[in-house]
């Protein structure tokens, strides 16, 4: 498998943020225009925006954070020349799932099953690293 394509799933959730940077901008101006915003409090506390600001904006802030982990596997693996089929299985479910976590964090927001899509993508990390390890050291 060629090493490069490693870059394949971060590319696709960097796509993953963009969209939803659009989607913000778009339940911002929503909002702003039915004036459910605090115009004074609005550029710097969270709570002059409405939930369905809120929970558009919580999810990109997720997007930085068990993904920065991912971005520093798929660095090593690409570095050490480990990109194979079963590193870039897991990779691209990491991302299915980062999605799948957005849809629903932006949507229904049901805790409990988005806690579990997020428990499956941190499974799919500690599955990359633990195989990453086992390369490094054999």
């Amino acid at each position: 498998m060629e090493n490069t394509y490693i870059f394949l799933p971060i590319l696709a959730h960097m796509l993953l943020v963009i969209i939803l940077y659009i989607i913000l901008g778009k339940v911002k101006n929503k909002e702003a225009a039915a004036g459910n915003v605090d115009p004074e409090r609005r550029g710097l506390y969270d709570d002059a925006w409405p939930a369905s600001v809120q929970k558009v904006n919580n999810c990109i802030k997720n997007q930085f954070e068990v993904p920065v982990l991912f971005y520093v596997l798929a660095g090593i693996s690409f570095a050490i020349n480990a990109v194979d089929l079963f590193i870039h299985g897991i990779a691209w479910l990491f991302v299915l799932s980062r999605y799948v976590h957005a849809y629903i964090h932006t949507g229904s927001n049901v805790v409990p099953v988005r806690r579990k899509v997020f428990t499956l993508g941190l499974l799919m990390i500690l599955t990359l690293i633990v195989y990453l390890i086992v390369k490094i050291i054999t």
